[in-house]
């Protein structure tokens, strides 16, 4: 049972410890690609530390133990409302990785689910996971960064924290009124159309993001999204994985490609995993990526 106990800094920041929560590696969490408005930080002297704008709040987590969190400019009511959900620390990642690893019975399935222990896949908002991975079609991480946080300080609401400016994601109705020429102008590229069909669809109803929310046939959400200019099946299910919490969705790019190629002999049944999909290929990616030169961020125990 976890263990919470609010208290507020010398500098007036509120701050909520969470002890013997579900293991979590929040090193490993912000560094998987999953999300691109935290980075690390070094603001209270803990040995881990990401801030970021989520739901329209500025806040950092820290973390010292495996079993404990630290989150900065926050109350208990917004860690049970907000940041609970947003980390996923109600999920039971021990039997999700137990089933994952029964269904494919695969030693380098065990490896990756082993060396990512640790990452959970984050509850993000559902716009800004749409927008945000539209953004990162034929992208990288730190651009995708740029372009994502000179939109939000373009057009989202300032959050002041210690003295520092942070930025809400905007509104889908707010960057449609600043048109293609305005979404081009942050280098958004050819994907400045795309994201004003996403804004024009979604701020018309066309598609309705708690219809999907509430869809249990996994295509159909898939089907709903791609109606968006330039949304593919990758980015779909990178969307439903991330903001919609749909774990089921296997999100295939250039990394897992590789993985599948490589590693299982150019075939691998991601059916097999059911509800678990986005996890596995979660932790597919984190290995293949990062095994040889990433260390373990927090210990396990």
């Amino acid at each position: 049972m976890e263990k919470i106990v609010e208290f507020t800094l010398e500098n007036g920041v509120n701050a909520v410890k969470i002890e013997d929560v579900p293991y979590i590696d929040i090193f490993k969490t912000f560094d998987c690609g999953q999300c691109f408005r935290f980075d690390e930080v070094s603001i209270f002297g803990n040995k881990y530390e990401f801030g970021g704008v989520a739901f329209g709040k500025y806040v950092v987590f820290g973390q010292n133990h495996p079993n404990e969190i630290i989150i900065y400019n926050s109350t208990v009511s917004d860690y049970q409302s907000i940041w609970k959900s947003f980390l996923a620390l109600d999920a039971d990642y021990d039997k999700i990785n137990s089933e994952i690893s029964s269904a494919l019975k695969n030693s380098h399935m065990d490896k990756a689910i082993e060396y990512g222990r640790g990452i959970r896949i984050l509850r993000q908002d559902r716009w800004e996971a749409i927008c945000s991975f539209i953004i990162s079609q034929n992208n990288n991480i730190p651009r995708i960064k740029k372009i994502v946080g000179s939109m939000c300080e373009k057009y989202g609401e300032s959050i002041d924290f210690l003295g520092t400016n942070h930025y809400s994601f905007p509104s889908a109705s707010v960057l449609l009124e600043a048109g293609v020429e305005g979404i081009f102008a942050l280098k958004t590229g050819f994907r400045a159309k795309y994201i004003i069909d996403a804004c024009e669809r979604i701020t018309s109803g066309e598609i309705d993001l708690n219809l999907i929310q509430n869809e249990k046939n996994f295509n159909t959400c898939v089907d709903n999204l791609c109606k968006i200019k330039g949304v593919g099946l990758k980015v779909a299910c990178c969307a439903l994985l991330f903001g919609f919490n749909k774990t089921e969705a296997f999100p295939v790019d250039v990394w897992i490609k590789r993985v599948i190629d490589n590693r299982f002999d150019g075939s691998l049944d991601i059916s097999l995993f059911g509800k678990n999909g986005g996890i596995a290929q979660q932790y597919l990616f984190y290995y293949e990526r990062y095994a040889s030169s990433q260390p373990s961020a927090v210990s396990s125990q």
